[in-house]
């Protein structure tokens, strides 16, 4: 006759076979009858929270995981713990257990590490820094490890040290287009357009570039004619646009100068900009295309994106950020439209917008209400240039008027832009069609700012009439518009 261990061993053997077969119904009866047997027994229900946490019930698994930890305090139960619970997203959790981990497991990289992730998701960097630093220095070959601390130390504005650590990651892959496209950013945050260029152009073997030159490229071109900056001065350039509004908007600067170099210059935009281009005559573009498949045979010898026009045109250091002011302009006479209809008056006119795409970044969304307290500044009106996503909360703001309902493409923003004394905004188009038509323009940036306005919050490299304000702490716009609010009351 069997003894209880001898049972107990059976049926956690038994279990653990069909367990890793995936019968996760017939080995979870054997586990809970060897915990009848022997309810100390910390493997168990170890086993148990495994099979749990494989079933999706997360709070069972945590639950199971956390009374084996209770039992026996091992390495690899609080591994699997931690992974319970950052399918939970409880990483408050888990960076309890922080100090128990650094005491008890110094050398263990997996919890160092998954402790150092939690901290970064909680925002906490100065913490996830000192646990990534433990983690780094059992395995300092971990490509996670170097790649989520450049990226503390970029939200941190500690550029050079974010450009030192991808520059770790890139020399762990020196051949993967991603981790070089990453290190391309953090060079541009560094302001170091020389070696951020090269690796910028990797971005074009993402596999979103390959879907934006699908849709934007005609059919007769893909890869091949792709000008590298030879001469074209008898050939014709097409020029089609990648990544957002403001992009565009900001990339359009170089347009002038590539027309320079060829004999027809053609640019595919999106139909949102297209009839801001038209009347910026300025910009040097023979033709314009604003659908994705031109039905039009287009006459072309080379095409480029437009984000790669400055490493094509050479530029290398600070000459990158050409025609700062004034390369764009609006429509005389829709701007005079808009002054009758909306700004004939006597007081400060402020252009205001709180939220962009917000797709890729909520971060920069700003709650309509911060600007509440402006709005009390003497002698001031406000505009809404708030569109589509985010305009329904307008009417929190009592007495502006909303011009963003009205607008139709970017010619029509322009228009009334330029009826404007100051723009007041998020990190969005608005900002860059302001700088680009020389308007004063306060640019209110989250703490983690975007690579194009560097670190240096006293000035702006790519517009000049544009002023940068940057949250002082993660997610604090109080502070913002405290210092905007000192900026419209001078003492």
């Amino acid at each position: 006759m069997q003894d209880s261990k001898e049972q107990v061993e059976i049926l956690i053997n038994t279990g653990f076979n069909y367990h890793q077969e995936g019968k996760l119904d017939d080995a979870e009866p054997l586990y809970f009858e060897a915990l009848k047997l022997d309810d100390k027994n910390a493997e168990i229900y170890n086993l148990i929270g495994v099979l749990e946490l494989q079933k999706g019930n997360i709070s069972k698994a945590v639950e199971f995981i956390s009374k084996a930890i209770s039992i026996y305090p091992s390495e690899y139960f609080y591994e699997t713990l931690f992974q319970a619970l950052s399918r939970n997203e409880d990483y408050e959790k888990i960076v309890s257990y922080a100090k128990d981990i650094k005491n008890s497991f110094p050398k263990n990289f997996t919890l160092l590490f998954d402790i150092a992730l939690a901290y970064k998701n909680l925002k906490q960097n100065n913490q996830a820094l000192k646990y990534y630093e433990m983690a780094l220095h059992i395995n300092p070959m971990s490509y996670e490890g170097w790649s989520n601390v450049s990226n503390i130390y970029s939200i941190e504005g500690r550029a050079s040290d974010a450009v030192s650590a991808m520059e770790v990651c890139y020399s762990l892959r020196p051949d993967d287009d991603d981790t070089a496209y990453f290190l391309s950013v953090d060079y541009f945050k560094a302001k170091n357009y020389k070696k951020g260029l090269p690796l910028f152009e990797k971005r074009m073997s993402k596999k979103i570039a390959y879907t934006t030159q699908a849709k934007t490229l005609p059919n007769k071109i893909r890869t091949d004619n792709e000008w590298k900056g030879e001469n074209i001065k008898d050939k014709n350039l097409y020029v089609y646009y990648e990544a957002g509004f403001g992009d565009v908007i900001m990339y359009s600067r170089y347009l002038p100068i590539a027309k320079k170099l060829c004999k027809k210059l053609t640019f595919m935009c999106p139909k949102e900009l297209a009839p801001l281009f038209k009347i910026n005559q300025q910009l040097g573009i023979d033709e314009i295309v604003d659908t994705f498949i031109p039905n039009n045979d287009i006459d072309i010898d080379v095409h480029a994106s437009l984000l790669s026009l400055p490493y094509i045109l050479g530029y290398k250091e600070n000459n990158i950020f050409v025609s700062q002011e004034g390369y764009l302009g609006c429509d005389k006479a829709l701007k005079e439209e808009f002054k009758q209809k909306y700004f004939n008056n006597d007081k400060i006119k402020v252009g205001i917008k709180w939220q962009g795409n917000t797709t890729f970044d909520k971060d920069r969304v700003i709650p309509a209400e911060s600007f509440i307290p402006l709005l009390h500044v003497n002698n001031t009106q406000y505009y809404s240039f708030q569109t589509f996503e985010g305009s329904e909360n307008t009417d929190k703001l009592d007495g502006i008027i909303d011009i963003g309902k009205n607008l139709l493409d970017f010619s029509q923003t322009a228009a009334a832009l330029s009826n404007l004394d100051l723009v007041i905004c998020n990190d969005t188009s608005l900002a860059h069609l302001a700088g680009a038509m020389r308007i004063p323009c306060w640019l209110l940036l989250p703490y983690d700012t975007n690579w194009r306005w560097h670190t240096d919050m006293t000035k702006c490299d790519w517009y000049e009439s544009i002023k940068l304000f940057r949250q002082k702490s993660i997610g604090d716009w109080d502070s913002v518009f405290a210092d905007v609010l000192n900026e419209m009351r001078p003492e």
